[in-house]
């Protein structure tokens, strides 16, 4: 793996090799349709013990989780991590913002962006993070790509991360069953999986782009599609506890 320091000055260059691997690890978040996805998720482990040896540690406990299960297995904990009764979303812009105007304004310069490099965002938003990885090798622009790696993937893995933890996991079983009546019984161990590839891609973003948990917002362009008139937004629009839009959700339904 070849970086040059310096992501926060907006000086580092990311290697054409190492962007590629993104577009890999985006196949660890699409839902498994078949056992084709046992072999995808081998390909990102492989990859990772070449290049990012810590997110090939991070994510081993997936790998083996996968290659003893079967599709229906598989399939049932990507939609209780993500979809029904989900830990988190894969939207970053909601993770970020939850349903505040800014994330209407990041969605459409993010398409802005997709359309640019050609990425084709199928029939998810341009925010979800899949189609954001796919996005990062594709694009000419290296300023506008460090700055969505930092200011928007990072910080959003970030917050997933937190989100496995168990007592919010907890809180947000509470919620399913007090509006729904939902009888949660699954392994508690098995639960929890996808916070390692998450993880793993924290860990290679961190490698070749640094982190900085509150980097200085002012004169970002990314921070220009959010609200231009407010430079200190990231700071000032912490992202809502992600339990608290599920049961608001479930209320607006109701």
């Amino acid at each position: 793996m070849e970086t040059a320091s310096g992501i926060n000055e907006g000086k580092t260059t990311v290697t054409s090799r190492s962007l590629k691997n993104y577009e890999l690890l985006a196949n660890l978040f699409y839902y498994p349709e078949d056992e084709g996805y046992k072999r995808k998720v081998r390909e990102v482990y492989e990859c990772l013990l070449k290049e990012y040896p810590e997110s090939a540690e991070a994510l081993e406990r997936f790998v083996e989780f996968t290659e003893a299960s079967s599709v229906v297995d598989m399939q049932e904990l990507f939609l209780r991590s993500f979809d029904i009764q989900a830990i988190t979303t894969l939207d970053i812009g909601f993770i970020l913002f939850g349903e505040d105007y800014k994330r209407g304004k990041l969605l459409v310069h993010l398409n802005e962006e997709h359309n640019k490099a050609g990425n084709n965002c199928e029939t998810e938003l341009s925010d979800h993070l899949p189609n954001l990885l796919r996005l990062m090798p594709k694009m000419q622009d290296e300023s506008m790509r460090n700055e969505i790696a930092t200011l928007l993937i990072l910080p959003a893995v970030v917050k997933m991360i937190a989100e496995f933890s168990p007592e919010k996991i907890e809180k947000k079983d509470e919620v399913y069953k007090k509006h729904q009546k939902i009888i949660l019984d699954y392994s508690a161990n098995n639960r929890t999986l996808y916070q390692s590839c998450l993880a793993a891609l924290f860990l290679a973003l961190k490698a070749d782009f640094g982190y900085d948990p509150e980097p200085d917002k002012k004169g970002s362009s990314m921070q220009e599609m959010t609200d231009p008139n407010n430079p200190a937004g990231f700071k000032e629009n912490p992202a809502k506890d992600f339990s608290q839009n599920i049961e608001s959700e479930m209320l607006t339904e109701k």
